[in-house]
């Protein structure tokens, strides 16, 4: 008699992206009520568990968490395959492009701050270039080119300073320090 379920090995690092993929999840939904000023201007709270996950996992966890929570958040907010779902991907993919370059720089000069700030130049460059190749003309785009690159300037610095924080942690916790991610368990 032939197995009719199919199963598939769950590994302790599927555990550990699950965990952090629900909380840039919950990250999404939370920022998704907050009241913006300007459309499509956003804190990117979840990009602070992507950075995270980039500088303590590796790049590739990182894109797993970036795509698990866009495609829920999408879900869950019932805009998947929607505009603000399109923008919100192009975002993401053009974010972690730029982060994947980012690992080949040197340590040094480019931090969490750095690297926050890089990722939400990336973010809204995705967003701007697929909105103005379709859904808005060249020149609205331009017009609005400052205000997202002066958002994208103070969130993506407040997030790399809230990372920098969270990957120094604190001296008197028995947390090793700089390990905000927690180990995998099975």
């Amino acid at each position: 008699m032939t197995r009719s379920v199919i199963e598939l090995p769950v590994t302790p690092d599927d555990r550990r992206i699950a965990r952090l993929a629900a909380l840039a999840i919950g990250l999404t939904l939370a920022e998704a009520a907050i009241p913006s000023p300007v459309p499509g201007v956003k804190p990117g709270l979840a990009n602070i568990v992507i950075l995270l996950v980039l500088l303590q996992v590796g790049w590739r966890a990182a894109a797993w968490v970036s795509a698990l929570r866009v495609l829920a958040g999408g879900l869950l907010l019932g805009s998947l395959f929607a505009p603000g779902f399109w923008l919100s991907a192009a975002g993401a993919l053009a974010s972690l492009a730029i982060l994947g370059l980012a690992r080949f720089l040197p340590n040094r000069h480019f931090g969490p701050v750095s690297l926050s700030v890089l990722a939400a130049f990336g973010h809204i460059g995705g967003q701007l270039a697929l909105a103005g190749w379709w859904l808005l003309p060249g020149a609205a785009v331009i017009k609005l080119l400052p205000v997202f690159a002066a958002a994208a300037l103070i969130f993506g610095a407040v997030n790399g300073v809230i990372v920098a924080r969270l990957l120094a942690g604190p001296a008197s916790s028995g947390r090793q320090s700089g390990s905000c991610i927690p180990p995998s368990t099975p």
